[in-house]
C-alpha cells in the first residue's frame, strides 16, 4: 500500500552534500524520495545518490537529460547502475526519450518526462519559436512521454487534472514548486500550493522547497534551531496530510 509519505518528494536544494545531509537527518523517514538536483548534483551529489541508494533510500535524479540519443542512452544507463529511483529527460522529442527509455532497460529506473518548465509562461515560450498554451503543451509532451513508455511526467500543480484525465491512471505525475499557502513564489511562475496538491490525481508525487542554507544552517553543517527543523517538518506533515486526502 502506498503511505502519504512515499507521495512527497523534498527537494534537496543546498549547495553541499553536508547540508544535504543535515536536512535529510532532520527530515528522516517523513519524506518518500529525496530529490537531487543539478545544484548539488555537480557538487558531489552523485556519490551521495549512490550512497543512499544502497542504503535502501528512492533517490530522485533531476538531470533533465538532452541531447544527441546516444549520448542519452549511456547516461541513462549510468544513472539506472547508480540505483536511482527516479530520472528526469526532457520530453521534447520522440528520440531523446526512445534513447532514455533504451538506457535503462533491465533496471527498476523510472523515467519522468519534464513537459514545460513551471518557471515558463506563453510568453516565454514564444521567445523559444513556440507558440502554444503552456498546459496544451504539457499535454502533448506528456503524450509523447507516454507513448514512449516512460512512467511519468513533471508538470505544473495547475495541469495535473487535465494531464490525468490525457494520461489515465497509471501515469505518475510529479508536481514541482509546491509550497505552503502564502510562501514566496520565487522564479516559479505556474507553481502549486498545498491546498492545491491532487486536484484531478489519483497518484502525485509532490515536491516542496526547503530552506536555503544561507538561512537555515550553521557553518557545520547542522540546521541552526529547533524552530527551524519543526518548520522543516511542519511543512512536510502538511503535504502528508493533503496527500492523504488525494489517495
Amino acid at each position: 500500500m502506498t503511505l502519504p509519505r512515499d507521495r512527497l518528494i523534498v527537494a534537496l536544494d543546498v549547495p553541499s552534500v553536508d547540508e544535504a545531509k543535515a536536512l535529510i537527518e532532520t527530515l528522516g523517514d517523513s519524506v518518500g524520495v529525496y530529490k537531487i538536483g543539478l545544484e548539488l548534483l555537480f557538487s558531489g551529489g552523485f556519490a551521495l545518490a549512490q550512497e543512499l541508494a544502497r542504503h535502501g533510500r528512492p533517490i530522485f535524479l533531476d538531470a533533465k537529460l538532452l541531447d544527441i540519443e546516444a549520448t542519452v542512452e549511456r547516461a541513462t544507463a549510468a544513472i539506472a547502475r547508480s540505483g536511482a529511483a527516479f530520472l528526469t529527460v526532457h520530453a521534447l522529442d520522440c528520440k531523446t526519450l526512445d534513447a532514455a527509455v533504451r538506457g535503462r532497460a533491465g533496471s527498476k529506473l523510472k523515467l519522468l518526462g519534464v513537459t514545460v518548465l513551471t518557471n515558463l509562461e506563453r510568453d516565454d515560450l514564444k521567445e523559444q519559436g513556440v507558440d502554444r498554451d503552456p498546459q496544451e503543451l504539457a499535454i502533448y509532451r506528456a503524450m509523447l512521454a507516454q507513448e514512449a513508455g516512460f512512467d511519468g511526467v513533471v508538470a505544473s500543480g495547475q495541469e495535473a487534472a487535465a494531464l490525468r484525465q490525457a494520461l489515465g491512471p497509471a501515469m505518475l505525475i510529479v508536481t514541482p514548486g509546491i509550497r505552503p499557502q502564502g510562501a514566496e513564489a520565487q522564479d516559479q511562475a505556474r507553481a502549486g500550493q498545498i491546498l492545491e496538491i491532487g486536484t484531478g490525481a489519483t497518484v502525485i508525487p509532490q515536491q516542496i522547497a526547503v530552506p536555503r542554507a544561507m538561512d537555515a544552517f550553521e557553518a557545520d553543517g547542522s540546521l541552526k534551531d529547533k524552530a527551524q527543523q519543526n518548520l522543516c517538518k511542519a511543512v512536510v506533515e502538511a503535504l502528508a496530510v493533503a496527500a492523504r486526502k488525494f489517495a
